[in-house]
């Protein structure tokens, strides 16, 4: 049985479907899950960290109650905001209403799919990348728009359109700044910017954080 088994087993994995199609989808998965996990952990402790230095600046304690030093204070948070009732105005569309939020976190978590963490160690090395940072992340205006668009109230909307055209006019000097990282590293692949910032006239002599673009 055991035999079977295991022939069954490595079949299963020979099989092209699995090494073309199955496979492929389930590593990519993982390095997402991988990635959202370090990127919304190291989220949670800087705001950790914030809380706590706001309270040492107005001479107060900060989150001290939950796990030793309030370590366990971001993951407290994390199950009340799970678990907090979801109010929703009674002249609103519903779909869009749910819609808003999404389209404005999902852009700002799927932006990270380009970021590299080491040499070629990234969820997607694309050729496009610095593109595809810009293009995803102007998406999250639509999330703001859909937001105050869909409670039904004026206020909200003009609140949606005030805070949509300050990400706009901001994403037009990010979009200047990231030009001028195009031009000197000749390339849009964020992996080949990252390797570009070790070489140099700078670089050379060991001051490589002069070469950081």
């Amino acid at each position: 049985m055991s035999d079977f088994v295991y022939s069954f087993g490595l079949g299963l994995l020979a099989a092209p479907w699995w090494a073309t199609i199955a496979w492929p989808t389930i590593w990519a998965l993982i390095k997402v899950t991988v990635v959202l996990m370090i990127v919304l952990g190291a989220v949670t402790y800087a705001t950790l960290w914030e809380r706590k230095l706001l309270g040492w600046v107005q001479i107060r304690l900060g989150p001290n109650r939950v796990g030793p030093w309030g370590l366990l204070q971001p993951i407290a948070d994390a199950l009340k905001l799970m678990t907090k009732e979801i109010v929703r105005p009674a002249a609103s569309d519903k779909f869009l209403f749910y819609l808003g939020p999404v389209m404005t976190v999902a852009p700002a978590l799927t932006a990270w799919a380009v970021i590299p963490f080491g040499p070629e160690i990234a969820v997607a090395n694309l050729n496009a990348g610095l593109l595809f940072l810009m293009a995803i992340a102007s998406m999250e205006v639509y999330g703001v728009i859909i937001s105050g668009w869909s409670s039904n109230s004026k206020y909200a909307f003009l609140g949606a359109l005030r805070a949509s055209a300050q990400m706009v006019s901001y994403e037009i000097a990010m979009g200047f700044c990231l030009l001028i990282v195009l031009m000197v590293s000749s390339s849009m692949n964020l992996s080949d910017i990252v390797a570009g910032q070790g070489q140099g006239y700078f670089a050379q002599m060991g001051l490589t954080f002069l070469s950081w673009n």
